[in-house]
């Protein structure tokens, strides 16, 4: 071939071949997430194990934390600790949602009920559930209600925006093709706006739920004579680390498997919704 000749191109692939291998480097290979989350737990434990050998602020080691937590496990302490927290937090979640749901529903459907309630929500959304503790106590007492009552508010202030973006962010679309079909108001909510809205209602309630643990501690801070909460502020005056560090694990191990259980009832739920 001579230098003034063009070479030939090859020839474009087919667009199924084009698209195949589209798809194929887009989903790569694939890790099971289990495996996955074996790999961080060993990394982040090893890590940890590494800082507390190295002396960082006397930072106590996986050995110690554990040993802590076999002692207060078989004196039954940790077991009654977490049920007391657990009891709080599930109590004050509940009443939560169960609040938050119809109120969000009232806001989203309804313009009236949005323009008297909206600006009552979103004034207390700026106000820390914590910061209502003193408040709690002056009008509710030392016993129980005050704590279920902090941690009843930072759950529903969570969960009651997700309900009403929920209901909002319907597609006019489907209620406009359900008024066409004649359904009435009634049926148009039960059968269009729920079940769009379950998906941002879920995620409402997880949100919900981490912030219902993340007020625990603080609850507990109110004349508290058991939970999780309160044996870490006890450990704290003596400077007990280990305990501290169960504290901590346990707090995080029960909201993971509350978050897990929310999210195998949002996959159940939302079958027919297209994800990832």
């Amino acid at each position: 071939m001579s230098s003034t000749e063009t070479p030939l191109k090859r020839a474009a692939p087919a667009p199924e071949a084009a698209e195949r291998t589209r798809e194929t480097r887009r989903k790569g290979v694939r890790v099971p997430a289990f495996a996955l989350n074996l790999i961080a737990l060993v990394a982040g434990v090893g890590l940890w194990a590494w800082l507390a050998s190295l002396g960082v602020q006397a930072l106590p080691g996986p050995a110690a934390v554990a040993g802590r937590a076999g002692e207060l496990i078989a004196d039954g302490t940790l077991a009654e600790d977490s049920l007391a927290s657990l009891r709080r937090v599930l109590t004050g979640f509940a009443l939560g949602t169960l609040l938050a749901v119809p109120v969000g529903f009232l806001m989203g459907w309804y313009p009236v009920a949005r323009g008297l309630l909206e600006p009552y929500v979103q004034f207390f959304r700026t106000v820390p559930p914590l910061a209502m503790i003193p408040l709690a106590i002056v009008l509710l007492g030392i016993g129980e209600l005050p704590k279920i009552f902090v941690i009843f508010l930072a759950a529903f202030l969570s969960s009651v925006v997700a309900a009403f973006q929920g209901v909002v962010g319907v597609d006019r679309t489907l209620i406009d093709a359900a008024r066409v079909l004649g359904a009435r108001d009634g049926t148009i909510f039960l059968k269009v706006v729920v079940p769009a809205s379950a998906p941002f209602i879920l995620v409402g309630m997880r949100i919900g739920l981490g912030s219902a643990w993340g007020t625990l501690v603080a609850a507990e801070l109110i004349a508290a004579q058991e939970g999780l909460g309160f044996r870490m502020q006890n450990a704290q005056l003596y400077y007990d680390l280990p305990t501290i560090f169960v504290g901590l694990i346990t707090i995080g191990l029960l909201g993971l498997l509350m978050d897990r259980l929310l999210l195998l009832a949002e996959r159940r739920l939302t079958r027919w919704q297209e994800t990832r």
